[in-house]
């Protein structure tokens, strides 16, 4: 059972998405709550995945709060919600540690999937929030934040990894979650995990998101088409 806090400053929209979710049948919505409430909801439940309004009143905005619930001593999953095709903290977002960006307009079925794949370890974009992020991080926006090391830093990053991290790596950047990545290598979800923590760790990627990215810059996959 996928248990999920929701965090928008909006009642009915918690209320929707609350039913939407529970009725999908394996997943659980634990909490929900405006972003005043979110920290000590979110501490107290211990969720695997918090959904957290990207535009909420400040100071309790939701790029506030995500760095707050990332500060955590184990912090969870976290994934923006918009009502935008983009966000002006988009960027910023990724930076903090989210693993995802979804339209609050996305397709039922979509966003029960999302939320799935969220919470196995995976990072999930709409496919225009997707399309922002690449380009931002790419060099085709303007950056809010520092973007992932460039050019050589990047080859230099990479070949610090040994062979299974950059296996795992590759992997990564194809958006799977941990255990798909146990199912391709043969090797368990927790072992995936110990191998994410260090390729995070030796690239310098505050995220899973980054080093995706940085696996695009250094040809470990093909960079996604854009029109």
């Amino acid at each position: 059972m996928v248990q999920v806090a929701i965090v928008d400053d909006e009642a009915l929209v918690r209320a929707a998405l609350r039913s939407i979710l529970e009725a999908s049948g394996d997943i659980r919505v634990v909490a929900e709550c405006d972003g005043r409430q979110a920290l000590a909801a979110v501490a107290a439940v211990r969720p695997d995945l918090v959904l957290l309004d990207a535009v909420m009143p400040e100071p309790d905005d939701g790029l506030s709060v995500l760095r707050a619930l990332r500060a955590l001593d184990d912090p969870p999953v976290v994934a923006m919600l918009t009502a935008f095709d983009t966000s002006a903290h988009l960027r910023a977002a990724m930076a903090a540690g989210a693993s995802g960006f979804l339209l609050k307009d996305t397709a039922v079925g979509t966003l029960i999937d999302a939320v799935r794949v969220l919470a196995s370890g995976g990072t999930v974009f709409t496919p225009a929030v997707g399309r922002a992020v690449v380009e931002g991080f790419l060099g085709k926006a303007a950056p809010s934040t520092a973007p992932p090391p460039a050019g050589g830093a990047v080859d230099a990053a990479v070949g610090a990894l040994t062979d299974r991290e950059r296996e795992v790596l590759r992997l990564l950047a194809t958006s799977r979650p941990n255990a798909g990545i146990a199912d391709e290598l043969r090797i368990s979800v927790g072992t995936v995990k110990d191998h994410v923590r260090s390729v995070l760790r030796k690239l310098g990627a505050p995220n899973r998101v980054s080093a995706a990215v940085i696996a695009h810059q250094a040809g470990l996959v093909r960079p996604p088409e854009l029109p």
